[in-house]
């Protein structure tokens, strides 16, 4: 399998919902068939590049902005991207969506509903914005805007890794 115009797989979806497990899974697809791409993760980019903003708002769009920005540099370079940002506006995808150039960009919305999310749990926010330590936590106190029409949808709850990994590689031929 050849792809012929790198991608830009931008995966939006509430904490815990398994953007980041979902894009080392495709990256892994990827590297077996021998195609390079590199993962933009939310948390990292927050730990180094983004680590001077906070979550309001503007802070938010701004970090949206600096990833698709970085993500059109990589796929002038001829190499894919898969970014895992919880990206909860509508405005920002889509100036995400015409930096990184149309033909690149691919939304994926990961749907797992909030209570699967806030379930799981896996960096103990959900508890820290109950307990009232968190403010401006997208899905609780700030909002998530689902996207009007992704390329492609997926529902960790009831798709295993794999075969959400399987669908989006599949959408990386596109």
């Amino acid at each position: 399998m050849k792809i012929i115009t790198p991608k830009t797989i931008w995966l939006t979806g509430l904490s815990g919902a398994g953007k980041s497990a979902i894009a080392i899974a495709l990256k892994s697809k990827m590297d077996n068939e021998k195609l390079t791409c590199i993962i933009l993760d939310g948390d990292i980019l927050r730990s180094g590049l983004n680590k001077d903003l906070g979550f309001l708002n503007e802070d938010r769009s701004e970090n949206i902005r600096r990833t698709a920005e970085v993500a059109k540099i990589i796929n002038d370079a001829g190499i894919n991207v898969i970014a895992a940002m919880i990206s909860p506006f509508k405005s920002d995808r889509s100036n995400a969506a015409k930096l990184i150039g149309h033909e690149h960009f691919r939304e994926v919305h990961v749907s797992t509903p909030l209570e699967v999310c806030e379930a799981r749990d896996p960096k103990k926010l959900y508890r820290l914005v109950r307990e009232g330590v968190i403010e401006n936590f997208t899905g609780i106190s700030s909002p998530y805007e689902v996207p009007d029409e992704p390329d492609l949808t997926l529902d960790t709850s009831i798709l295993s890794l794999d075969a959400a990994s399987e669908r989006l590689f599949s959408l990386m031929q596109d």
